[in-house]
């Protein structure tokens, strides 16, 4: 349980509350620069020995780390989410209930237990003092046909993976029939965009059937993306696209896979209609196939459905307040449980030697979880070379989910600047070595949200980015450590390898891969040290060369002071290491074909991907680097439009 091992951790100092004033208020995040990533970053965290330090042109502010990190590491329910349905899966548990669509267990809390709109209609508007508007699904279908579907993900709500090859499954999932049992909705929350105070965004195509029970007493939500016009729709038509649905479903399932915690995808429909988009903003619009994805998670409260209400002043404020309770009492019930006996008290170290008590405010110990779960969240993405693209406010899990997969990217070529996104390209802001920052700059709008209702102060605000800063640190080393098949965390080693990879773009996840096949043999020839990852290390000149053979030596004389064996070092490095990333050009290849007709290679991809670690014999060639074609616009840098 995540709370009670910070009992273990040393008493720290807060951060400055100029710097929370800074990330509050400010556009862009005060950067928690990785101390390996090149860049002008107004400011970095870097560790020496057992501590790190926040530190800017103006000023630095000193935080003590825990001592080991096993002792700080948070793991809390993230490790539950990222297992849940292998475990089901390993045990043959949820083989034992095989339910069909009649039988499931529907609950309705949300609607049950918070305010609602008590109007009904679509009609774009701001809707005030609710959480939700009742709205059901309206986009039009004709012969619907099911593209895919994830048995894994039935297997979480107990559904009979042959209800798919019901001939009404698409009906259901289209939204043309409604689910006996089901309630729906669509959510209202706001949001920070780029940075920019957005206001009321919403559910604006996004339905949510209701939440199913299983007979773990889990508790899922079904959620209908694409499904029509809500109040929240603005000027949008409520629909989505083919070619971002297959993104959609086929990345919400490769993540979970690679141990990312993600939301899920149980399904994905052709609708048989065309939908008009213009996918490059060049006036020049087109019709696409439409489609709908079954989305699937614990929740999908987002910050922004908190920070909505807040934003609408006083009258709101026990909005916010039914909303924390409401996720408290349904997705962190130890906190709800917690009491004086666990300790859970921290000196803050500043001058008047303030303590923040997590055990006499639980809405403190609440944000410090979400700051624990969001940090190791992008940790484990900045691990696997993964680039969400939009990470504003309305698209942050309070569960600490990856969440709403628009414009995403996997490093094919290692690029710390690389982002997926079109419309981010100006300034960057979402790029790859930018997200340990946003993720700061995110929390601490979430905290200011939970301030403004009265729910936290500034001082256990402070301490839950102090949390955020901390817990990342040490999951990303952690990470990397593993990546390389390290006995411990070697700074130097990593930050000069991260460098060659930027330098010479060598693509990460196949560099990564190869890098298990190094011997640990400190007599092996210089003119044979590359030999293992000429596959990746392709086109380097004399110059680079040598830059490489220095850095292979450095790593092999760490893995022979290791002991471990050569045959133990790689089966542990393949186990973290993946051979198969959903990289945007097999996205592409699955998308041409579907948009013919063809669902084939969607259904190829997603069972790849459910074993992203294992060799795949006949499979290389969805390892292969991306083809020249992969580079046209629209491929690997896409827009939100969808």
């Amino acid at each position: 349980m995540l709370l009670l091992s910070l009992s273990h951790i040393s008493p720290k100092p807060s951060l400055a509350s100029s710097s929370l004033r800074f990330l509050r208020q400010t556009q862009s995040p005060r950067f928690l620069k990785l101390p390996f990533f090149p860049s002008s970053l107004a400011c970095h965290v870097s560790r020496r020995g057992s501590s790190f330090s926040f530190s800017s042109r103006s000023s630095c502010v000193h935080m003590e780390s825990s001592s080991p990190p096993a002792a700080a590491s948070v793991d809390s329910v993230t490790h539950d989410l990222k297992n849940q349905s292998l475990d089901g899966v390993r045990d043959g548990d949820a083989n034992k209930v095989k339910l069909k669509l009649e039988d499931l267990n529907w609950d309705h809390s949300f609607v049950r237990e918070l305010p609602g709109d008590p109007r009904t209609d679509i009609l774009p508007r701001e809707v005030l003092h609710a959480c939700y508007t009742k709205v059901s699904p309206s986009a039009e279908v004709e012969n619907p046909q099911l593209v895919a579907g994830s048995e894994s993900v039935a297997q979480l709500l107990e559904l009979d993976p042959k209800e798919f090859e019901r001939p009404d499954f698409p009906l259901f999932f289209s939204g043309a029939s409604p689910l006996v049992g089901a309630m729906p909705y669509a959510q209202c929350y706001g949001g920070h965009q780029f940075g920019m105070w957005a206001g009321q965004l919403g559910d604006g195509r996004a339905i949510t059937l209701g939440e199913i029970i299983n007979s773990k007493s889990e508790r899922w939500e079904l959620q209908l993306k694409g499904a029509g016009k809500t109040p929240y729709s603005r000027f949008a038509d409520g629909l989505a696209v083919l070619r971002s649905s297959i993104r959609e479903f086929l990345c919400s399932e490769a993540m979970h896979f690679l141990g990312i915690p993600t939301t899920r995808a149980l399904c994905l429909v052709a609708t048989g209609k065309y939908v008009t988009r213009d996918m490059f903003y060049d006036g020049n619009p087109k019709e696409e196939p439409g489609a709908i994805v079954c989305r699937v998670a614990q929740s999908f409260l987002r910050f922004g459905s908190y920070q909505i209400h807040a934003s609408r002043g006083k009258e709101d404020f026990d909005i916010v307040r039914a909303l924390a309770d409401y996720a408290i009492r349904h997705h962190f019930p130890h906190i709800e449980n917690m009491s004086k006996s666990d300790s859970l008290s921290f000196s803050l170290g500043d001058e008047d030697h303030s303590v923040v008590d997590l055990t006499s405010n639980k809405y403190a110990a609440w944000i410090v979880e979400i700051a624990e779960r969001t940090a190791s969240l992008v940790a484990r993405w900045q691990g696997v070379g993964f680039t969400h693209g939009v990470l504003n406010t309305d698209n942050m899990s309070i569960l600490g989910l990856t969440i709403d997969y628009g414009p995403f990217g996997f490093l094919d070529a290692f690029d710390p600047s690389y982002t997926p996104n079109t419309t981010d390209l100006p300034g960057r802001r979402y790029c790859f070595a930018n997200q340990p920052d946003i993720g700061l700059w995110n929390i601490a709008q979430f905290a200011s949200t939970l301030s403004a209702a009265k729910l936290i102060d500034d001082k256990e605000s402070n301490y839950a980015m102090e949390r955020y800063g901390t817990k990342f640190m040490d999951e990303y080393q952690a990470i990397m450590t593993k990546k390389l098949g390290l006995p411990k965390y070697n700074k130097q080693l990593i930050s000069k390898l991260l460098n060659n990879l930027a330098v010479d773009k060598v693509d990460y996840t196949n560099f990564f891969r190869l890098l298990s096949n190094l011997k640990a043999d400190t007599s092996i020839p210089e003119g044979e040290l590359l030999v293992p990852l000429k596959a990746a290390l392709l086109d380097i000149g004399k110059e680079r060369k040598e830059a490489w053979i220095s850095w292979v030596q450095s790593y092999i004389h760490e893995l022979a002071s290791s002991g471990i064996s050569d045959e133990e070092r790689k089966v542990s490095m393949d186990s973290v290491n993946p051979k198969y990333v959903l990289r945007n050009y097999l996205c592409q290849s699955a998308i041409d074909v579907a948009e013919q007709g063809d669902f084939s290679e969607v259904q190829r991809l997603l069972k790849i991907m459910e074993r992203p670690y294992d060799e795949q014999p006949g499979m290389e060639k969805y390892a292969r680097l991306p083809p020249a074609w992969a580079y046209r616009p629209g491929v690997c840098m896409l827009s939100c439009s969808s």
